[in-house]
């Protein structure tokens, strides 16, 4: 098979060839955009789901169908370590900035640029890394009293004063959003309730992982009720064989029942996995159909090539206490498991174990699908642990 044919497209958020499976989801956003352009009352939505089920592509996806409708969108990814307001004021401003070439926007655009300058002043004190372009000089008593939960309403409201006045709407894009930090989450959640009290056409779509449903509940109680919470999970058995036999039908390729029942097996129907099983079976096979001794000589360099890339990253980033209680979940298997049952894995105390756990849910490593139950946000790691750190040496 040409390698440079190869339709498949493994990668960190890399949209793949083709996004089965999620037609209903983008259109239920797509009519909230819509509602909201035209000033009805529109749900934002939180995009919840462990990693390599595909959120960060159903996100761009939707922010480019959002760009072809006219409607004004900004992205954002929340890495650790940074600060809200300092993601959001740099997008804010070139939001506005392209408002203010309308026209019928304009002298609202502008107020809202003046916000900006008095909200970057005043909260930099608070958030040393805000750093963004300051066109117009402050406007006293607008977004300037250096409370980040008030003045990013205000703030938010002239964002959607102006996309108002434009006919139009802004669609703010965040991905990794369970890094933000609870009291900026709060001001953030604050904010969108405020436009939407005001009926203003601001939509929030965020993604992250399943914690961010429970962190955002903490921050503000009625966020549940302010928002959507889709959970992405593993495509079905139908949508996850289209995501595998499209793309090589539109190569003139075909693969065997056999072959792609053996990737749907293998991959769960994770989309990150699909698309790596799918690119090393393309490499190994020789011809079409594509049958299941290349799905099998596949399986060995998609494995090696995830514990390299996909799994390692993340494992690379832990301590070894973090390492040993990630080996004894794996122990147990898939999960979700009890911190009781993980301590007595290697005779530890659930106590003493507490403060380990508390940085693995901060690292994005495991969650709490219920209180006391611990679980992987990353599929199949625990299988790459016992890979990795054989034997019971570890214990």
């Amino acid at each position: 098979m040409d390698p440079i044919r190869n339709p498949f497209a493994p990668g960190a958020g890399t949209p793949p060839p083709e996004l089965a499976g999620r037609d209903e989801l983008r259109e239920s956003l797509r009519v909230a955009l819509e509602r909201a352009r035209i000033g009805r009352p529109a749900k934002s939505a939180m995009l919840v789901g462990l990693r390599g089920v595909g959120k960060t592509v159903l996100l761009d996806r939707v922010r480019e169908d959002a760009e072809a409708a006219g409607i004004h969108t900004v992205r954002i990814e929340a890495p650790e370590g940074r600060s809200l307001p300092a993601l959001l004021a740099p997008q804010l401003r070139q939001a506005l900035l392209r408002l203010s070439q309308i026209e019928a926007a304009k002298e609202i655009a502008v107020r809202g640029l003046r916000a900006l300058a008095g909200f970057a002043s005043k909260l930099k004190v608070t958030f040393g890394d805000i750093e963004v372009g300051i066109d117009y000089a402050p406007e006293p008593g607008l977004a300037d009293n250096g409370d980040l939960e008030h003045d990013l309403q205000a703030l938010f409201e002239q964002v959607g004063l102006a996309a108002k006045s434009a006919d139009t709407a802004l669609a703010i894009f965040i991905d990794e959003l369970q890094y933000v930090e609870e009291p900026q989450l709060a001001a953030l959640i604050t904010a969108m309730h405020r436009t939407e009290q005001r009926r203003l056409p601001v939509v929030l779509v965020g993604a992250g992982l399943p914690q961010l449903r429970g962190r955002m509940g903490n921050a503000k109680s009625y966020a549940e009720r302010l928002f959507d919470f889709p959970t992405i999970g593993p495509l079905p058995p139908q949508a996850a064989g289209l995501a595998i036999e499209k793309p090589l039908r539109d190569e003139s390729v075909r693969i065997t029942p056999e072959a792609l029942s053996q990737i749907l097996q293998i991959t769960q129907g994770y989309a990150y996995f699909l698309q790596q099983w799918g690119s090393h079976t393309w490499r190994a096979a020789k011809a079409s159909p594509i049958d299941l001794d290349a799905v099998t000589a596949a399986s060995v360099t998609a494995i090696a090539a995830m514990d390299e890339s996909f799994f390692r990253v993340r494992f690379d980033r832990l301590t070894p206490k973090e390492k040993k209680y990630l080996r004894a979940m794996a122990e147990l298997g898939e999960g979700p498991h009890r911190s009781g049952d993980i301590a007595a894995c290697y005779a530890a105390n659930v106590s003493s174990l507490a403060p380990t756990r508390s940085s693995l849910i901060a690292k994005g490593m495991v969650w709490s699908p219920n209180h006391g139950d611990t679980a992987f946000t990353v599929p199949m790691f625990d299988a790459f642990m016992k890979r990795t750190i054989p034997g019971n040496d570890w214990r």
